[in-house]
C-alpha cells in the first residue's frame, strides 16, 4: 500500500505551483478578442463612408471615442490592412485605402475568374437544395430592386451562396476579401443609373443556366456579368 501526501495550495513551492498551473484546466477565453470587435466597428465605418477612402485614421481620436487604449486599435488596423481596407504608411500612420481605376479593373478581373468558375461548378454539381436556396435569394433580388441598400445586401448574399455551393473554401475566402475592398470604390457599379435592372436581368439568365445545368453558359454569363459591372464602375 502506498501512502500519498496531499498538500494545500499554501504548501506549494513556486516550482510546484508552476507544475500545478500547467496541469490545471486552462481558463476559458473570450469568444472574440477586443481587437476583433474594434476591427468590425472600423470596417463598418469605412463601408458607411464615415471614414472616407484616402483619409488619415486618427488613432488617438478613435481610441478616445471607443473608450479603449491604442493597443487593440492598432491590432485592429493590422487586420484591416491585411484585408486591404487600410494602408499603413511608414512614419505617417494608417489611411483608409483609396482605390485607383487600375485596382478596380484588377479586382473585377479576379472576381470574374473565380465566380465564373464557381457558377460553372454549381451548374454542374449543385444539389436540388442548393439550387432552391439560390432561387430564393434571386427572388429577394427581384423584390428589392427598388431598395438600393437591400438590393446590395441580397446581391452579395446571392454571390456568396453561389460560392459556398461550389465548395471551394479558398475561392470563397479570396472573394470575401475582394468584395470588402470593392466597397471602397467610389464609383460602385450598382450606383449607375439603370445598372440594378441590368444586373437583375443578368442574374435571371444565370439562374436559368444553373437550372438547366448548362455549365458553359453559367461560366459565360457570370463573366459577362462582371464585365458589365466593370464598365458601369468606370468614373
Amino acid at each position: 500500500m502506498h501512502n500519498y501526501e496531499f498538500k494545500t495550495n499554501n504548501d506549494l513551492t513556486p516550482s510546484a505551483f508552476a507544475v500545478a498551473a500547467v496541469d490545471s484546466p486552462p481558463r476559458s477565453l473570450s469568444p472574440r478578442a477586443l481587437y476583433q470587435d474594434v476591427a468590425e466597428r472600423l470596417r463598418q465605418q469605412i463601408f458607411a463612408r464615415e471614414l472616407e477612402p484616402g483619409s488619415w485614421i486618427d488613432e488617438q481620436r478613435l481610441a478616445a471615442e471607443f473608450g479603449i487604449s491604442r493597443t487593440p486599435l492598432r491590432e485592429a488596423l493590422k487586420v484591416l490592412a491585411v484585408e486591404g481596407l487600410v494602408t499603413m504608411k511608414v512614419r505617417r500612420g494608417a489611411y483608409v485605402t483609396e482605390m485607383s481605376q487600375d485596382d478596380v479593373r484588377q479586382i473585377y478581373h479576379l472576381l470574374g475568374l473565380l465566380e465564373s468558375d464557381a457558377a460553372a461548378q454549381v451548374a454542374r454539381n449543385a444539389t436540388a437544395t442548393q439550387r432552391a436556396a439560390l432561387q430564393r435569394l434571386h427572388e429577394r433580388l427581384e423584390k428589392q430592386v427598388k431598395l438600393r441598400e437591400a438590393f446590395f445586401a441580397a446581391n452579395e448574399a446571392f454571390h456568396m451562396a453561389l460560392l459556398d455551393a461550389a465548395g471551394n473554401r479558398w475561392a470563397t475566402q479570396v472573394v470575401t476579401d475582394l468584395r470588402k475592398v470593392m466597397k471602397l470604390n467610389r464609383h460602385h457599379s450598382l450606383f449607375k443609373q439603370g445598372r440594378l435592372q441590368d444586373s437583375l436581368v443578368e442574374h435571371r439568365a444565370l439562374m436559368q443556366a444553373i437550372e438547366a445545368r448548362d455549365e458553359a453558359a453559367a461560366r459565360r454569363l457570370m463573366q459577362a456579368h462582371f464585365a458589365s459591372g466593370l464598365e458601369a464602375a468606370a468614373p
